[in-house]
């Protein structure tokens, strides 16, 4: 059986920005995920085909996972890793090269271990790279926890045989076609782990600190019933909402700020009070389970062609042309480029909601349209605190008493 780390690197986000959430999520059970299994398949398949390269013994691995799409998003990923070993090549005669190699940090912090994708140690620089398979956030190199935690654990065995000065961290997401790469110096990299890691690390071991909510709380076991998020959240039923044309600049602005996270908490909440229901029969005060809706449906479609065509109805078939993306799929994407390129377009994007923080280029519209657009975003965000959140499924429904004052905190 596999070991774990006390304090996982691929957390150190959460753990570090929030340290009791290490030792509260030890109460829940592992979460399971297909696309963390996907993402498992996909690593599995990379180490072997760079090992291949490397000439080192190897096995091709199977897998349900292995499609088309993911394989090629893996030979991406191996065609860089080979750039990076090709060019630390023609720098050092002997470079350190290392698929999937175990990095130790518990000289930081105790029991910290993981897994470095690809590690390419030369006579000054230190490089590791990150393989990651999703396919929702951009994540970036700089100054990010879980590799500067493999930095520090690289450093360890490359410092055995070279002189190294720099340590260079690289994220590679090619289902984003995002890479992000961030360099650090050996020295500061230490004293990161020194300031940084060796207390904060103590602290979540210990179950010290604060809870801090952020966005570190996605992935946190703890997220769907953890107080001090929930709390964080409703502080925004402490604002006196008023009409969106009242509502002053900086008041609009604060709710902007956490309206995605927001959203993202309440399905949270929404999704566990609806499984437990589900699951487990837990029945929530004032709420209750509703069949959904459905649709009707062909109990035998083959008898039903016959039945329709014995009648006499023969135009009782569709046919339309395949998508953008399973075109591309069905020809490649150079020959794709090539045949079809020309025909495809991208129009510009609805802005209803995406208004982006001020590092990126403002998109101007109207007077009219912005008052429109915003007042609409805005009242979307405001009116969820009376009524579910929209979106949500309708499988639990309010059953509250007409005699029942509504309560301004109801989640």
């Amino acid at each position: 059986m596999r070991a774990h780390s006390k304090f996982p690197p691929s957390a150190a986000l959460r753990s570090l920005n929030c340290p009791p959430s290490l030792l509260l999520g030890e109460q829940f059970e592992d979460e399971e995920s297909v696309y963390a299994a996907e993402g498992t398949a996909g690593h599995a398949l990379a180490e072997h085909l760079i090992k291949k390269y490397l000439k080192q013994r190897t096995r091709r691995p199977t897998s349900d996972f292995y499609t088309d799409e993911l394989i090629e998003a893996v030979e991406e990923y191996v065609t860089f890793v080979k750039e990076q070993v090709e060019d630390a090549r023609r720098v050092c005669q002997t470079p350190l090269l290392s698929v999937e190699q175990r990095v130790d940090v518990s000289e930081y912090v105790a029991g910290c271990f993981g897994t470095a994708d690809m590690m390419i140690v030369t006579d000054s620089v230190a490089h590791i790279i990150d393989l990651k398979l999703g396919r929702g956030v951009m994540v970036d190199a700089e100054e990010n926890p879980q590799l500067m935690i493999y930095g520090l654990g690289v450093l360890a065995i490359g410092e055995m045989l070279y002189s190294i000065d720099t340590v260079r961290m690289t994220i590679y997401q090619p289902r984003l076609e995002h890479i992000s790469t961030w360099e650090i110096s050996a020295q500061k990299l230490k004293q990161w782990g020194d300031e940084v890691l060796r207390p904060r690390g103590a602290m979540a071991l210990n179950g010290e600190g604060d809870f801090c909510p952020g966005e570190w709380c996605r992935f946190c076991k703890a997220r769907n019933t953890c107080r001090a998020r929930a709390q964080g959240y409703l502080k925004l039923a402490e604002m006196e909402f008023r009409d969106p044309p009242l509502l002053t600049d900086d008041e609009i602005s604060e709710v902007l700020k956490v309206a995605d996270d927001l959203a993202k908490w309440a399905a949270d909440v929404y999704a566990f009070a609806q499984d437990t229901a589900v699951t487990y029969g837990k029945h929530w005060p004032g709420y209750k389970l509703v069949e959904g809706r459905s649709n009707r449906r062909y109990s035998d479609e083959d008898a039903v062609i016959a039945a329709a065509t014995e009648a006499g109805y023969t135009d009782i078939f569709k046919k339309s042309l395949i998508g953008i993306t399973e075109m591309e799929k069905l020809m490649g994407k150079q020959r794709f480029a090539e045949v079809i390129g020309p025909l495809v377009y991208k129009p510009q994007g609805k802005i209803t909601s995406s208004l982006k923080r001020t590092s990126e280029k403002h998109i101007k519209r109207t007077t009219a349209e912005a008052d429109f657009y915003g007042r609409t975003m805005i009242m979307k965000i405001i009116r969820q605190r009376s009524s579910s959140p929209a979106g949500f499924p309708t499988c639990i429904a309010g059953s509250r008493s007409p005699s029942t004052t509504p309560s301004r905190n109801t989640a």
